[in-house]
């Protein structure tokens, strides 16, 4: 086979693509530019232009989402980062608010997405882990909007594995899972179902040895080297990786000063107070009983929930109210109908926003309803007043009635308390007693 050379022209046009006038694979019988008729300004702008599509080649022909094998995850990292940079000066070169501007802004965007990619690459996952009590699910939401709970970055959804704690709703990427030091808030709810009952109870950044109280990173107040940040929940001192200056209501603030204001705390404080604020957990009257004098509100809403656990004997015996479920009106607040002093945090804050007594108002109407109008059987549970015998059935939950400690009778307040006598079921049972003392009745 005999060989022969290529032309000296052909050569030096394969050597140097910028001199031709087309692209070198262009169509057959393309015509060429001379060297020496190759103006230098048109060269300058063919040079630029050149290198502005080589980038935007690269935005548009690589799959950015792809995962590069073996020897070539390094060059790759190099070539993009070239190729970012490359970006970065083109952008500072084009026109501003240009239509090639915005695309180069677009292609530097998918360039960084890539070299993230490479640095993060997506591994097989187990879609659930337990660590410090911990119970983190594999989330599937491709959403940028996440923010990681350990290293205060974003999480790329669309690139990046990531994960949510269950009980605590705890936020971190797959890489930070085996450097997170902080127990799962649920398990303290769990355990140690109360509040800080002291407003602010600072013990002051010295006894705190200048250290975060969380994570024990070295804080101060003038912000070297890391700021501290006061959590008005806990009073303690955090460092600005614990504390985000997230905002909640403080439930001693709203106990010794009906105080609503959100104040800032750290991440921890949040997502106890998160967890805690459905929980009946306060007992006002003994907490602050003198809050009930100031705050008409609360009156009311204790009258309200006395008169339900007074209607819930009805229900529990009626088959049409257990059929109708009425008591289930009340599910999202079920100590309502077990108790009347315990509150949960979000009842006082609806209450204080008047939403509480609108709702219990009309529940309060509905279970009156059934028993007054509409069920015939709880209708026959009423009770007529002993001491005047006039007027309609009266049962315990009507405002103008009173009812005896004793023998839970019903009366009209004007009858009960102006007779100086004692209820007459009570003396009925009194001296039924001591004339047949063995009467299982009395028992």
């Amino acid at each position: 086979m005999e060989y022969h050379e290529r032309p000296a022209s052909i050569r030096q046009a394969r050597l140097n693509p910028f001199d031709r006038g087309v692209d070198d694979d262009g169509p057959p019988g393309c015509k060429t530019l001379p060297r020496h008729e190759t103006r230098p300004e048109l060269f300058s702008s063919e040079r630029r232009s050149q290198s502005l599509d080589r980038v935007m080649d690269l935005g548009l022909a690589e799959d950015h989402f792809s995962r590069p094998d073996g020897l070539f995850v390094a060059s790759d990292m190099e070539t993009l980062k070239m190729a970012i940079e490359e970006c970065k000066r083109l952008i500072l070169e084009l026109p501003e608010h240009s239509e090639r501007q915005k695309d180069t802004v677009v292609k530097l965007i998918h360039l960084r997405l890539k070299l993230q990619e490479l640095k993060d690459p997506e591994e097989d996952e187990p879609n659930l882990r337990v660590l410090l009590e911990h119970r983190f699910s594999k989330e599937k939401s491709k959403s940028v909007k996440q923010t990681c709970d350990k290293c205060s970055t974003i999480i790329w959804g669309l690139i990046q594995t990531w994960y949510t704690c269950t009980g605590c709703y705890y936020r971190c990427h797959s890489k930070c899972l085996n450097l997170i030091n902080k127990p799962c808030v649920r398990s303290k709810v769990s355990h140690q179902s109360e509040y800080e009952l002291s407003i602010c109870p600072e013990i002051g950044l010295d006894r705190q040895d200048y250290r975060c109280a969380e994570c024990r990173t070295p804080v101060s107040l003038r912000g070297v080297p890391s700021e501290a940040r006061q959590c008005d929940y806990t009073g303690q001192y955090y460092c600005s990786t614990c504390h985000w200056s997230d905002t909640a209501v403080i439930p001693a603030r709203v106990i010794h000063n009906w105080d609503f204001e959100p104040r800032k705390v750290c991440r921890s404080s949040m997502r106890y107070l998160a967890l805690m604020i459905a929980r009946p957990v306060l007992r006002l009257k003994e907490v602050n009983p003198l809050l009930f004098n100031f705050v008409e509100e609360l009156v009311e809403i204790r009258k309200l929930r006395q008169d339900i656990l007074l209607m819930k004997p009805y229900f529990i015996t009626c088959k049409e109210a257990m059929e109708a479920r009425l008591l289930l009106q009340l599910h999202d607040r079920q100590h309502f109908v077990e108790n009347d002093d315990m509150y949960s945090l979000q009842d006082l804050i609806d209450i204080s926003s008047g939403r509480l007594s609108c709702s219990l108002t009309e529940i309060h109407t509905t279970f009156a309803k059934h028993i007054k109008l509409d069920c015939d059987r709880c209708q026959a549970k009423g009770f007529v007043c002993e001491l005047c015998k006039e007027g309609d059935i009266l049962f315990p939950f009507d405002s103008h009635t009173s009812v005896c400690h004793e023998c839970s009778a019903v009366y009209h307040r004007d009858c009960y308390y102006d007779n100086s006598t004692t209820c007459p079921k009570c003396a009925r049972m009194t001296e039924r007693k001591q004339d047949d003392p063995s009467d299982p009745k009395d028992a």
